[in-house]
């Protein structure tokens, strides 16, 4: 059993794509820009949310940085204000921070999101659960699949790279996870698909996470 879990958090412990898209969908409508589904977004998120903004804007727009500086100011406006009003965790998952809790296990969640998004949606969704770190997005610090954000936590921790594991849903995660020196494993339930993390441990419940960080139990 590994003495820590770093969790991803959109696509992982929370589902957030129809907040954000919807988020991404009033910048750009206020500029008269095509709208995407939610199944679209789904395929752009990772690696921050202006990322997303940038991947959502139409192709001759994604190198004028004034354009998505303004578009982002907008979406996060918006978004600041709409953050949980689809946003919900993953079945189950509450339950199993808990358990993981209880059993001593060090929790800890590792994001690209902006910070205070990050920090307001795990306390809002996992008050009674305390996590060693809750890092996102911040100025000055490198975004996942940099292996500061790992090494981070771990000394935050004081566990070991050998006691630690990484839980999440993209290739990103993965690629943490491989730099920064610790076990991974790839949820199916998020933003990517079976193919997409292919090679990797893979899970498919939480159920089959909590064996998988909880064996034997």
């Amino acid at each position: 059993m590994k003495k820590l879990v770093l969790f991803d958090l959109d696509g992982t412990l929370i589902d957030t794509i129809e907040d954000l898209g919807a988020a991404v969908d009033h910048a750009l409508g206020l500029r008269g820009l095509p709208l995407h589904t939610v199944e679209e977004y789904r395929r752009m998120v990772g690696h921050g949310v202006r990322n997303l903004v940038t991947r959502a804007l139409p192709e001759p727009l994604q190198s004028d940085e004034a354009f998505i500086d303004a578009c982002l100011a907008d979406f996060k406006a918006f978004y600041s204000a709409n953050i949980d009003v689809r946003t919900r965790p993953y079945p189950g998952i509450q339950e199993l921070l808990s358990e993981l809790q209880g059993r001593g296990v060090r929790l800890a969640v590792a994001s690209n999101k902006f910070q205070a998004g990050t920090e307001r949606l795990i306390g809002e969704f996992f008050p009674g659960v305390e996590f060693c770190s809750v890092l996102g997005n911040r100025d000055g610090f490198p975004l996942k699949p940099s292996p500061e954000i790992v090494g981070e936590v771990l000394a935050a921790a004081g566990v070991s790279r050998g006691d630690a594991v990484m839980v999440g849903d993209s290739p990103t995660d993965m690629r943490t996870a491989a730099n920064g020196g610790i076990d991974a494993i790839a949820v199916t339930w998020g933003y990517r698909t079976a193919a997409d993390l292919a090679g990797h441990r893979l899970v498919r419940t939480v159920g089959e996470l909590r064996s998988a960080l909880l064996p034997g139990i």
